[in-house]
């Protein structure tokens, strides 16, 4: 490419040179400055050759000029380019200048693309850290807390839930923090001693007391809902229960919380305060189904004095009695709900025993217990509610011994549900309206423990397994049955009662079928939460479930992954962009520094 320069005469004369003597190359050179010829008139071209080599010019075959002049007529002299706008005009002024604030390479930077895309990359991955750190640090949670007591008829039970406070309206967010069972019976059996019945729950709202930071005390509303056992005495002796419940509420208003009253719930609310709960911690209420009806979970709750049903009927419900209306972040809610008081689990076996015939000698015997079971039972506080107003003796003990017979036990369990009447389109038992169940359904409290008793040892896939488990207990006799499950007497001896009643109130009660058992969901807790009516209770009167949609989060988990991968992607086009430009950028100057 290039024309080499002629290396033997070149040091001939760089030997004639040196040979000289300095005072006539001096004189020379004063002269070539007094007669400088311009640097594009025409050269001899021997002078021209050695101009070329000194300005570091070669000539390429053909004649023409390559690096600055490249382009010019041969036979003219080599002249620097003039100084472009905002260059010094000097060479040692350039030189200083090209790396200086004006200089040229300074402006070749900033104008070059890939200033640009270095600022775009730095920039994209400042949002991408920021946003991955923000979304990822842990916030200092602000909770609230709530207290709610279950006055059951057969014992009382505290919960204590917790919630972020900025975020009271979205669903999901209501934990159970802890809950205390408190010793001994229901509130309702306090009613000869009211007195007692408050300092009872000491231990338990004790636990509360440390649970809850102390600076939130004053701020926690607390809550005591009393459900069938309080009801039965309400009937019974009215004035017996306010006294009752005001001696609770006294005793409460001695701790640091505020207290907002005690209360006795209807059958109706406590069924559709189930509801709502397993269903909010379902997290059902926001989901639709495009063309149908909201996809929700029927309650089913079986407690000591009253039993439940509460469902979304597929069609219309006749009985308005029965039917309850609530609209839940923007969707209406028709509920078909049923409470039947004396018809839970320790209240029906009270029914059944009174019915059977009394020995004059003052024995009971029962095919619902099992074969060699004794127990001697106080007449006066067995059949002490409006369930079971008659005594069936008027001995004041007497004695009730266990059969063992499951056919039996099954044909008297049936004879406590009356299917005589029914004056709607449909009834479940006792001449009530009830249309046809539908739908999945969540089935609690003792519902869930029963079923729970049957299925330790065996896994019971069908209804037919569960009567069959039912049998093998209730006709295996007392002494075996201690010996196979390790648990209190008390609730084993009831085991075989309580199963077949199980059995019966859901398949000839309720109307399930074979086909539509399995759409029953034993449960006892949904997500570390109790099931049952008291988060529901207490969503209820906090207001926590909006009537309507709340406004969605400015940044969900959705759109930080979105954000998160479209810069990603974004950080990773640029890279590859840069490098695509300088690889160019480094070819150029190789491409020079060849040339």
């Amino acid at each position: 490419m290039f024309q080499s320069v002629d290396m033997p005469l070149f040091q001939a004369k760089l030997e004639a040179v040196s040979s000289e003597d300095p005072t006539t190359v001096l004189g020379r050179r004063q002269a070539g400055r007094a007669q400088r010829v311009p640097c594009d008139a025409p050269a001899p071209d021997g002078e021209q050759t050695a101009a070329a080599v000194r300005l570091g010019v070669t000539r390429a075959p053909g004649g023409g000029a390559s690096s600055g002049a490249r382009g010019r007529s041969g036979s003219a002299r080599a002249c620097p380019p003039p100084p472009r706008p905002g260059m010094a005009g000097g060479p040692e002024e350039r030189a200083e200048g090209g790396r200086g604030p004006g200089g040229i390479r300074q402006n070749k930077w900033r104008k070059h693309p890939i200033f640009f895309i270095a600022i775009l990359l730095l920039v994209s991955v400042i949002v991408l850290v920021t946003v991955a750190v923000i979304q990822s640090r842990p916030l200092q949670r602000k909770l609230k807390f709530g207290v709610v007591l279950d006055a059951g008829s057969s014992h009382t039970a505290l919960y204590i839930y917790q919630w972020p406070a900025e975020k009271m309206n979205n669903t999901g967010l209501v934990e159970q923090l802890k809950s205390c069972s408190v010793k001994g019976p229901g509130i309702s059996s306090y009613w000869t001693n009211v007195e007692q019945a408050g300092p009872s729950l000491r231990a338990c709202l004790d636990e509360a007391k440390q649970s809850i930071p102390e600076e939130q005390h004053s701020e926690t509303p607390v809550y005591l809902g009393a459900t069938a056992g309080m009801r039965l005495l309400r009937l019974q002796n009215k004035s017996q229960s306010e006294k009752l419940l005001q001696a609770v509420e006294k005793f409460i208003h001695s701790y640091p919380f505020d207290f907002q009253g005690a209360r006795i719930i209807s059958g109706a609310d406590e069924g559709a305060f189930g509801w709502i709960t397993i269903n909010y911690l379902m997290e059902n209420f926001p989901q639709v189904t495009a063309g149908g009806p909201p996809h929700t979970l029927g309650a089913l709750d079986l407690g000591g004095a009253s039993t439940q049903i509460t469902f979304v009927p597929n069609g219309e419900i006749e009985s308005l009695e029965n039917s309850m209306h609530f609209r839940l972040y923007g969707r209406s809610y028709h509920m078909y709900t049923h409470s039947y008081l004396c018809f839970g689990k320790d209240q029906a076996l009270k029914m059944l025993l009174q019915k059977l015939t009394v020995l004059d000698n003052g024995t009971i015997f029962s095919p619902c217990f099992n074969k060699g079971f004794e127990k001697s039972i106080n007449v006066s506080t067995f059949y002490n509610s409006p369930c079971t107003p008659d005594s069936p003796t008027r001995h004041e003990m007497v004695k009730l011994i266990g059969t063992g017979n499951s056919e039996e036990c099954r044909s008297h369990v049936r004879r406590l549900l009356n299917h005589s009447s029914c004056t709607w389109s449909s009834c479940s038992f006792n001449g009530v309206y009830q249309p046809q169940v539908w739908g999945k359904f969540g089935a609690f409290s003792a519902f869930y423990y029963v079923m729970n008793f049957y299925n330790k040892n065996e896994t019971l896939e069908n209804v037919e397994q569960v009567k069959a488990a039912v049998g093998r207990f209730c006709n295996m006799s007392w002494q075996e049955a201690k010996k196979v499950y390790k648990m209190k007497e008390k609730y084993l001896s009831e085991n075989c009662f309580s199963g077949h009643y199980v059995l019966v109130l859901l398949l000839e009660g309720y109307n399930f079928t074979s086909s539509s058992w399995n759409t029953i969901e034993f449960l006892k807790t949904i997500k570390g939460s109790d099931a049952g009516w008291t988060l529901g209770y207490m969503l209820n009167l906090t207001n926590m479930i909006p009537a309507e949609l709340p406004y969605t989060e400015p940044l969900s988990e959705a759109s930080f992954l979105s954000v998160m991968v479209i810069f990603s992607v974004l950080v990773i086009i640029l890279m590859l962009i840069a490098l695509l430009v300088i690889r160019r950028v480094f070819c150029r100057v190789e491409q020079k520094v060849l040339d």
